[in-house]
C-alpha cells in the first residue's frame, strides 16, 4: 500500500507529492546530490531497488508526481493563491505572473538513508584521512644548538658564560 508524501523544493518552496510505501527511510532533501548516492526519476521504480539511493526531481517538471497539490493553502509567500499580489518572482517569459506553472525548474534531490555493513553512511563524513606532509624529516627550522662556549675547550653545556 502506498501513501502520498510531500516534499518542498529547497529552491522555491513548491510542494511535490510522491506516492511512497509505508516504510520511509528518508535522509534529506537537498538542492545538490550527495556524493556517492545514485538517483532515479520519480517515475522510475525506486522503493524496492537496492542500487537506488534517492529520487531526482526537476521542480515543476518531473513526471510521476503531483506538483503543488495544496495550491491555495500555503499563502502568497510561496506561490499559493491569496491576495492576488505577485511574490516578486518572474514566472513567465513575458514578465507576467504565471501561477499555472508551479516550480522553478531547478533540480533537487530526495536522498534515502544508506547502510554499509550495518552502519548508517554519513554523507558528510570524510572517506579517508589526508596527511599533508608525509616527509619523515623534521618540519621545524634547523638552526644552531646554542652558544659555543668560547674559551672553555668545547665542552660547554650551551649556557651563557
Amino acid at each position: 500500500m502506498s501513501y502520498p508524501v510531500t516534499y518542498y523544493c529547497p529552491g522555491c518552496g513548491t510542494l511535490v507529492e510522491l506516492d511512497r510505501d509505508g516504510y520511509l527511510a528518508d535522509k534529506a532533501v537537498t538542492p545538490y546530490p550527495l556524493e556517492g548516492w545514485t538517483y532515479v526519476a520519480p517515475a522510475e521504480p525506486f522503493e524496492d531497488e537496492s542500487d537506488v539511493d534517492g529520487v531526482r526531481f526537476v521542480c515543476g517538471e518531473s513526471d510521476g508526481v503531483v506538483w503543488d497539490p495544496r495550491d491555495g493553502v500555503r499563502g502568497t509567500d510561496v506561490g499559493g493563491e491569496g491576495s492576488g499580489e505577485s511574490d516578486g518572482r518572474d514566472r513567465g517569459s513575458d514578465g507576467g505572473d504565471d501561477r499555472d506553472d508551479p516550480g522553478c525548474g531547478e533540480p533537487f534531490y530526495l536522498s534515502f538513508v544508506r547502510y554499509d555493513e550495518g552502519r548508517e553512511v554519513d554523507p558528510r563524513a570524510e572517506s579517508e584521512l589526508v596527511e599533508i606532509d608525509p616527509d619523515p624529516r623534521p618540519s621545524g627550522p634547523r638552526g644552531p644548538g646554542g652558544p659555543s662556549g668560547i674559551g672553555d675547550g668545547g665542552d660547554s653545556d650551551g649556557g651563557f658564560w
